[in-house]
C-alpha cells in the first residue's frame, strides 16, 4: 500500500511493493489518509513531502480491471483521485514526486500534481494512455494538464499522440524538473532538493494558500470553487 517516513523536515510518502500500484479504492483512501496524518503534526508548515514508489512503476494508473467488475467503480476511483489531488494542493508544504518507475493515466496525473517532479532517466515513462485504450479523458485531468504543460506542442504530444514521455523527454517539455539515472539517486536528489526548499525557510500556509491561487482552475473541476473560491458543486463530466 503505502508507508509515510519522517526524516527532520522531509515527510516521505512511498507507495509500497513490487506492484504497479494501480490506483483502486483502497489505495486511494490509503494515500489520502496518510497525506491528511501530516497536516497537524506541529512542523507541518515548516517541512516538504517527497513522494515516490518501490518497483519499476510509479502508479500505472486506474485500476481498470477492478473497474470491469463493477462500472460503478470507475466513478468512485475518480472521485477518490480528485480529492487526494484537491489535498495534495492545500497542504501547507511543497512537494515532490520522485517518479522511479512508469506513470501512466491517472499516475501522471498523480505526479504532476506535485510541485515538482524529478525522474529517473534509466526506466519508465509518462505516459497518458487514454488515446491508446480508448477512454475519454476527464475534464479535470484536461485541467492539470493545461496548467502544467506550458507548451501547446508538448500538450498535442502528451494528449494527442500518447507519447511515451522519457525523463530526458520530459525536461526538455518541461514537466520533469531534472532528471538522474537510477532510483535511489532520484530518491536522493528529491531529499536534496527538499532540503534546499527547507532551508529557504517560508511559511507553508502562504505557499498552499499561493499554490490554491494558482491552481484555481484546477480546483474548480476537483473540489469544485467559482472564481471567488466559494465552493460549489460541478459535474466533471468524467467517464473513467
Amino acid at each position: 500500500m503505502c508507508s509515510l517516513e519522517k526524516r527532520g523536515r522531509l515527510f516521505i510518502l512511498k507507495l509500497t511493493g513490487d506492484g504497479e500500484h494501480r490506483l483502486n479504492p483502497t489505495l486511494l483512501d490509503s494515500l489520502r489518509s496518510t497525506i491528511n496524518q501530516i497536516r497537524p503534526d506541529p512542523s507541518s508548515s515548516q517541512s516538504v513531502l517527497i513522494t515516490t514508489s518501490d518497483g519499476k512503476f510509479f502508479s500505472n494508473g486506474y485500476d481498470l480491471a477492478l473497474a470491469e467488475t463493477n462500472p460503478s467503480l470507475s466513478v468512485l476511483m475518480d472521485s477518490k483521485l480528485r480529492s487526494l489531488v484537491a489535498d495534495l494542493i492545500s497542504l501547507p508544504m511543497p512537494t515532490i514526486a520522485a517518479v522511479t518507475g512508469h506513470a501512466s493515466a491517472a499516475g501522471c496525473i498523480l505526479a504532476m500534481s506535485h510541485d515538482y517532479v524529478l525522474m529517473r532517466r534509466d526506466r519508465g515513462f509518462l505516459y497518458m494512455s487514454e488515446l491508446d485504450i480508448e477512454l475519454k479523458v476527464p475534464a479535470w485531468f484536461m485541467a492539470l494538464i493545461r496548467v502544467k504543460i506550458g507548451s501547446p506542442a508538448a500538450r498535442r504530444d502528451v494528449m494527442l499522440t500518447a507519447a511515451k514521455v522519457t525523463a530526458e523527454m520530459g525536461v526538455e517539455m518541461g514537466i520533469v524538473d531534472s532528471a538522474y539515472d537510477s532510483a535511489a539517486e532520484t530518491v536522493e536528489a528529491a531529499v536534496r532538493l527538499g532540503e534546499e526548499i527547507i532551508q529557504r525557510g517560508g511559511d507553508g500556509h502562504v505557499y498552499g494558500k499561493m499554490r490554491e491561487t494558482l491552481l484555481r482552475e484546477v480546483l474548480v473541476h476537483t473540489i469544485g470553487e467559482d472564481e471567488s473560491g466559494s465552493s460549489v458543486m460541478r459535474n466533471t463530466g468524467s467517464k473513467l
